[in-house]
């Protein structure tokens, strides 16, 4: 749910990725452009209520993880396009999952967008994921990922 605009809603699912206007009554699919349709973790852009930021995963032979070993977002934007964000992450041998509840952004200007995977890595955008780094490794697997800013 879009916390600037009420009614907005996104998700992503088994069959693709989805945006409501009207609180769920009725959705469009947005995932036409990405790698693939299938994907879990999405985090809403908190003042832009066109933009999400999704990872899409292989679903093929139920592998469930990053696109040819590649790592990248994609963030939305009006008029249905949406942009591959890959600066600071894997590039090859990046065969992750990322999990329903593991991604999130925060309210600050420029917003942060962060996510984990099932590896144990999370990772951080400062910048509406423009550039990435890795914040934290060697964990157990993310299950969940929450933002806040603190004052």
């Amino acid at each position: 749910m879009h916390s600037a605009a009420p009614g907005v809603l996104f998700q992503q699912n088994h069959v693709g990725v989805y945006r409501s206007a009207d609180h769920g009554d009725s959705w469009q699919r947005i995932d036409d452009g990405l790698p693939y349709d299938f994907g879990f973790g999405l985090a809403v852009h908190p003042r832009d209520p066109h933009t999400c930021y999704v990872i899409p995963l292989e679903p093929e032979g139920y592998a469930f993880r990053a696109t040819n070993g590649a790592l990248r977002v994609y963030r939305s934007g009006k008029g249905g396009r949406w942009k591959k964000l890959a600066r600071g992450l894997p590039s090859k041998n990046a065969y992750v999952s990322v999990l329903r509840q593991a991604m999130a952004s925060d309210p600050s200007t420029p917003c942060g967008v962060y996510f984990g995977t099932a590896g144990g890595q999370v990772f951080a955008s400062a910048d509406e994921g423009a550039s990435w780094q890795l914040a934290a490794d060697y964990l157990p697997p993310v299950y969940s990922v929450a933002a806040a800013v603190i004052e």
